[in-house]
């Protein structure tokens, strides 16, 4: 059973991660229903489903069922509240996490972190550039957004440390992932080869320092 906590996340780190990373689009529409059992449609990159969330022992569990995107859509209608947002998913270390950035009631910045085990879950050390955790606040659980509106959720602190620890998982990911693979050949490698490679790593990291200077509140 997978084990989730959730984090308040600053607007300025999570747009930055939004131009890394990309992400896509989810709208949800939530219904009225008893309190043991939810029933909500959503809208995924042209896809529509229709979730029964049951409670039982541990964490809710989910139930879909595939529904043309002209069902979905016709069924929103009809939701007592909606939500929509833009999902990234991004790896922390063992860790599978995504951010959730809400446009719709309000603006709000999430990010969740999946755990296997409730062991690994407590263990797990978040970052400096995470915010506060809100795992025990049903408040901001999508469901809560969709039909209460947004929290009143506290500003988020964004300081060096945590744009330089950020910055940090981006760039080793974006290393890891660009980097072009160059066959053995026999010869020595050529030193121009080498230096190209250096340049193109040179002109990454200028392209994410930049923007994360941008992005770094002004002094008043």
């Amino acid at each position: 059973m997978s084990i989730t906590r959730r984090f308040l996340l600053a607007p300025a780190l999570a747009r930055l991660i939004e131009k890394e990373r990309g992400g896509h689009r989810i709208t949800e529409g939530y219904f009225p229903s008893p309190s043991d059992r939810n029933i909500y449609v959503r809208i995924e990159e042209g896809m529509g489903t229709l979730i029964l969330m049951a409670s039982g022992a541990g964490e809710a569990v989910e139930e879909p069922a595939e529904l043309p995107r002209a069902h979905a859509e016709a069924l929103l209608a009809f939701a007592a509240g909606g939500i929509d947002y833009r999902r990234i998913d991004l790896r922390i270390g063992t860790h599978s996490a995504h951010i959730s950035r809400f446009f719709t009631p309000e603006r709000l910045d999430l990010i969740a972190v999946e755990s296997g085990q409730e062991e690994q879950a407590r263990r797990f050390q978040p970052p400096p550039w995470f915010g506060p955790e809100v795992t025990a606040e049903p408040t901001y659980r999508n469901r809560s957004v969709a039909l209460a509106g947004r929290p009143a959720a506290p500003e988020v602190e964004l300081t060096n440390a945590a744009l330089d620890s950020l910055l940090d998982v981006l760039e080793n990911r974006s290393e890891s992932s660009q980097l072009p693979i160059v066959a053995p050949v026999p010869a020595p490698p050529p030193t121009t080869d080498a230096e190209e490679d250096a340049d193109d790593l040179g002109s990454e990291d200028r392209v994410i320092r930049e923007l994360a200077r941008s992005l770094r509140p002004k002094h008043r």
